[in-house]
């Protein structure tokens, strides 16, 4: 019946078997028919399978926790993007990597060969915990308190599969810091860690600032302060609460409002604090340490070049002094790529991998502005590093700098994409290249470009920001970006949230870069950071510059032309698909009920009663959900579920408890602690739940008939 049975057998893995045959098995009922399509969605999602603009092929999203990647990993995704995708390799700023253009019924081959190196598609999009991202750095920076990279990997190990976050009502994003000098990414995500190390009692202890609530999209906001120190120990455990919570309140009927920024806003902190707290008995650990390898990696024997002539001294010398740095480890260097858009063809990465194994460690990293670490390189591989990387044009200066513009797929690929983010990159960094050579060196100024208002490339911190848009000129549509200025992180350690200024032609963006790096060069004070600048000025300031371009008397034929394209622009919007959808369909919920019994059974024969408990309580919500949807009543919440159940099923006595309601009966789940005896009893009530109310279906289609 699967193609690649043979595929599998290498694995020595039944439950990633287990997975991957359910997504062909799915994708043979999707083609036959036999699978509601917005279910259908909602799964391959959750699988890393995600809808393309362009019809009939997929984009693949690859997890790499904190941007991982060994050696034979890189090869074993560029050798599958030759095979089953169009050969380029897209770094995200989540550090996953996408590939394009697949086969949906390739896709569990595909998986099935990506596994075989430790690779998963498991959670990369849909309603999950999404990749966990953590510095490039970590581990190697001088001026980090610790090491998170084990944290994150537990953070990534713990939650992939786990059954509290399969289907909440949007996605859910964690992301560690290296410290409180940089704490952007911590304050912008929906957990964000800082690593902190006290040293009160004379033994160090370890632990994290914690910040929940933060995230970008069309409506930015920052992340509050929820733990001023939290025990490592801890970490897990309370984000586990988090995501309790959250599945539990969420939002899950208004898609915009479903993030947990919103629930966070609606309840406050010291209210979320006290449903975290009320989760932990619940929960299948009460305290989590993890595990904390020391030493160095391995590393390779590199010949004593340290005096090998380079192919390009100028070249080297703008490319040590803008890519290198010395890490915590004497004698070692980390070397960035800067990669354009972020992506790297097959051929190149290849060839990356291939430079790696001679000169550092077998440990690349994926960073968060779409470029690449190579980690503890001696300085004797300095020269002969840069020789052969720019042998492949992979030895650009200016990592990370002005001249580094972070930027998304935009309407190349993407359902979203409004006007084109790629082909601008490319002509603003010539720009900045070619007329302001300094800025790769220049660490502040940020430049970050989306093709729709999601912020998927940041641009609601960037220094100078751009997102794609249109205008309207009387029967007339035009590409255009939204300019937001004035992002970044404040000295005291605030996030600054770009302010939007104006929406300009999108062909009128490389005027607008010319115009505001040329007014911040001749005003700004000796020293004056832009967002600083951007403030003393103000906004207004800003949008009388920027506003002769927007002047629709200035407008000429070629602004009604994209970026990229030789036609002219025609506006097209679709549904994305990066979060998954909202399912309402009465016998897809009870058979969704079915698939959980089936799964509690599994984990209650494993062992795992914590699970088991988790799969059962989604019965009693899914089941109850369907009940109230026969009767048109639609919720916005589990919890509002199990309080329309109440009011509509338990009021009139049609269903009786041994609790005073339904809700106390299904809450009972984080009254005890995940023990034998508890999970049985609790599995047997969601099972009799369900079957009552699927006999009640049966009987009231037999009626209608």
């Amino acid at each position: 019946m699967i193609s690649f049975r043979s595929e599998l057998e290498d694995l020595n893995n039944p439950v990633v078997e287990k997975d991957i045959i359910d997504l062909a098995e799915k994708i043979a009922r999707y083609n036959n028919l036999e699978l509601d399509e917005d279910k259908f969605r909602s799964l391959r999602l959750a699988r890393g399978v995600y809808g393309q603009r362009q019809p009939g092929v997929q984009m693949v999203r690859i997890k790499i926790p904190y941007g991982k990647l060994t050696i034979r990993q890189l090869r074993r995704i560029a050798d599958l993007a030759d095979e089953y995708a169009s050969g380029t390799l897209h770094a995200t700023t989540r550090q996953d990597i996408q590939i394009h253009y697949v086969s949906l019924d390739d896709t569990p081959e595909l998986w099935a060969k990506l596994e075989k190196d430790n690779i998963t598609l498991r959670e990369a999009c849909g309603n999950t915990v999404r990749n966990v991202t953590a510095p490039a750095k970590a581990g190697i920076d001088p001026d980090e308190p610790f090491d998170v990279s084990p944290y994150a990997h537990a953070v990534f190990e713990y939650f992939l599969r786990n059954p509290i976050c399969q289907e909440m009502g949007r996605k859910f994003k964690i992301s560690f810091t290296s410290g409180e000098k940089d704490p952007i990414q911590a304050l912008i995500n929906d957990v964000g860690l800082i690593p902190v190390v006290r040293t009160g009692t004379g033994k160090e202890r370890r632990g994290f600032k914690v910040y929940i609530g933060g995230g970008l999209g069309a409506q930015p906001s920052q992340a509050l302060l929820a733990k001023e120190f939290l025990e490592d120990d801890q970490l897990i455990p309370f984000i586990e609460g988090l995501v309790r919570v959250f599945d539990r309140y969420g939002e899950r009927a208004r898609r915009q409002k479903a993030r947990f920024k919103y629930l966070l806003k609606e309840l406050g902190i010291e209210k979320v604090l006290q449903l975290i707290e009320e989760e932990q008995k619940a929960l299948k650990v009460k305290s989590y340490p993890i595990k904390i390898e020391a030493g160095l990696p391995v590393l390779p024997e590199v010949a004593d070049n340290g005096n090998a002539e380079v192919t390009d001294p100028e070249k080297f010398s703008r490319w040590n002094k803008s890519n290198v740095f010395a890490q915590k480890q004497d004698g070692f260097y980390g070397v960035y790529i800067k990669v354009q858009l972020g992506n790297l063809t097959t051929d190149k990465a290849r060839a990356l991998a291939d430079i790696t194994e001679k000169y550092a460690a077998d440990d690349i990293r994926i960073t968060v502005s779409q470029g690449y670490l190579l980690r503890f390189v001696p300085e004797k591989a300095l020269k002969p590093l840069f020789n052969e990387l720019n042998a492949i044009g992979l030895a650009v200066p200016g990592f990370d700098s002005t001249a580094d513009i972070t930027a998304c797929p935009g309407t190349d690929t993407c359902n979203l994409g409004i006007a084109g983010s790629t082909a601008l990159t490319k002509v603003l960094e010539e720009i900045l290249i070619n007329e302001y050579p300094d800025y790769i060196y220049n660490h502040e100024v940020k430049i970050k470009i989306s093709g729709c208002p999601n912020s998927c490339s940041q641009h609601g911190i960037a220094s100078i920001g751009f997102h794609g848009s249109s205008l309207k000129m009387g029967d007339k549509v035009l590409p255009a970006v939204q300019v937001l200025l004035g992002g970044g992180v404040a000295p005291e350690g605030e996030t600054i949230l770009a302010e939007r200024v104006i929406k300009v032609p999108s062909r009128k963006a490389p005027d607008v870069l010319r115009a505001l790096l040329d007014d911040y060069e001749e005003h700004a004070a000796e020293g004056e950071y832009y967002r600083d600048y951007f403030r003393r000025q103000g906004k207004m300031y800003f949008y009388s510059l920027l506003k002769p371009f927007a002047d629709p008397k200035k407008f000429t034929d070629t602004d009604f032309i994209d970026w990229g394209s030789e036609k002219k622009f025609v506006l097209r919007t679709a549904t994305g698909e990066c979060a998954g959808v909202i399912i309402d369909l009465v016998d897809t919920l009870l058979y969704d009920s079915d698939e959980k019994l089936e799964w509690a059974q599994t984990s209650f024969e494993e062992g795992r009663y914590a699970d088991a408990i988790y799969h059962s309580y989604n019965v009693f919500i899914n089941s109850a959900k369907a009940m109230l949807l026969d009767k048109d009543v639609k919720n916005n919440s589990q919890i509002k579920v199990m309080m329309d159940f109440d009011r509509f099923f338990v009021e009139n006595g049609e269903f009786n408890f041994e609790e005073s309601s339904f809700r106390d009966h299904v809450l009972q789940i984080n009254k005890h602690e995940p023990e034998k005896e508890f999970t049985v009893d609790y599995m047997e009530k969601a099972l009799l739940f369900h079957e009552k109310i699927k006999n009640l279906r049966t009987r009231e289609t037999t009626i209608a008939e």
